[in-house]
């Protein structure tokens, strides 16, 4: 039971936890992302943690979790 439980709900979680954190590490100046919240735009600074945001209204500082790893992707895909 306790196999089943792991590979269904344990398993993955730790799985996207760990794609989430190799995405906020493999950030760089000038990637165009998509915050949780929604808020289009393109790194123009990083820091340890933070990360400062270029949008169409200015510049905003927010956390690097703060950034969709699904949004940044299909973003991604889809200027490519």
């Amino acid at each position: 039971m306790f196999v089943v439980i792991y590979f269904f709900m344990i398993r993955p979680q730790q799985k996207k936890a760990k794609n989430e954190k190799e995405f906020e590490t493999s950030l760089k100046i000038g990637d165009r992302i998509v915050t949780k919240s929604g808020i289009h735009g393109k790194i123009a600074e990083l820091a340890e943690t933070t990360v400062i945001i270029e949008t169409m209204s200015g510049k905003l500082k927010m956390e690097r979790s703060a950034i969709s790893l699904e949004l940044s992707a299909a973003l991604n895909k889809k200027t490519a």
